[in-house]
């Protein structure tokens, strides 16, 4: 699988539109989207049947900070008012199929898996607040490093709901000490994409043992007086398919995300 991240495929793709970055996607485009449609809000994607759609609504409400909603959709609907006439079974680089909490396929569409009683739920991407870090002199260095944001499970239960339960996931960017402030300020304004950060500093804290080896993305090498800074992240309910096996699920690939109509501004609180 090709996981090159889409700025060394085109280093002009941050000023693609997002339904040119979704119609690149759609003819089988993958990898990373950080920086990729810059100003516009991406979405972590969990498609499970219906039956399993009040338990997954109940554990985003009770874990809003790893599970924020932005849509939810009709049984077997594939579209989003987040973005005009996208098919959510294409319009994302690179998905995840699960039977009984295994990862059974990774297409670039999921048109053969696609069920009727599926409910898509679109849920709040870090990669939306970057704008807001960028802009205040934060630098990012998995941008930078042209990777994929490193993401941990975390020693964090969420709030059970239901049949579903797991731990909190995690994504992580080093930050310069003079630049923390700003990190947390930024980012807690935007409290739809997970808002002001979970942890910072010994990753210990977290449970996680070595940020060399990230559960999911791409290791990023910090300059020495970096802070590690840890948001939740909307990996969690794919944590949670592996933990409670629901017997089919649908999720983006982590760190290919879908890419809305929605400006970034619209969900910054001032």
């Amino acid at each position: 699988m090709d996981d090159r991240p889409l700025a060394l495929v085109d280093e002009h793709a941050h000023t693609w539109s997002p339904a040119q970055a979704r119609a690149r996607f759609r003819k089988g485009l993958a990898g990373p989207t950080a920086g990729i449609a810059a100003g516009h809000t991406q979405a972590n994607l969990i498609s499970v049947p219906e039956s399993w759609a009040y338990d997954m609504l109940l554990f985003c409400a009770r874990n809003p900070k790893p599970c924020p909603l932005l849509d939810v959709t009709d049984a077997g609907s594939w579209t989003t008012v987040l973005a005009d006439g996208a098919d959510l079974r294409t319009d994302l680089p690179r998905y995840r199929v699960w039977q009984d909490g295994e990862v059974v396929d990774e297409p670039t569409d999921v048109l053969a898996h696609w069920r009727e009683d599926l409910v898509s739920f679109l849920i709040g991407c870090s990669f939306t607040f970057e704008w807001a870090l960028t802009g205040a002199g934060v630098p990012l260095r998995h941008v930078e490093q042209g990777r994929n944001v490193p993401m941990y499970v975390t020693s964090r239960q969420c709030r059970p709901a239901g049949r579903l339960h797991g731990p909190m996931v995690v994504s992580m960017r080093p930050v310069p000490p003079e630049h923390l402030g700003a990190a947390i300020r930024e980012s807690s304004l935007l409290p739809a994409v997970h808002g002001s950060p979970v942890h910072c500093g010994d990753p210990s804290g977290l449970g996680v043992d070595d940020l060399g080896r990230p559960d999911f993305g791409d290791p990023v090498d910090a300059a020495p007086d970096d802070i590690p800074v840890f948001w939740a992240c909307g990996v969690t309910p794919g944590a949670a398919v592996m933990a409670s096996r629901p017997p089919f699920a649908i999720t983006h690939a982590p760190g290919q995300m879908f890419i809305t109509d929605a400006r970034d501004e619209k969900y910054r609180v001032v």
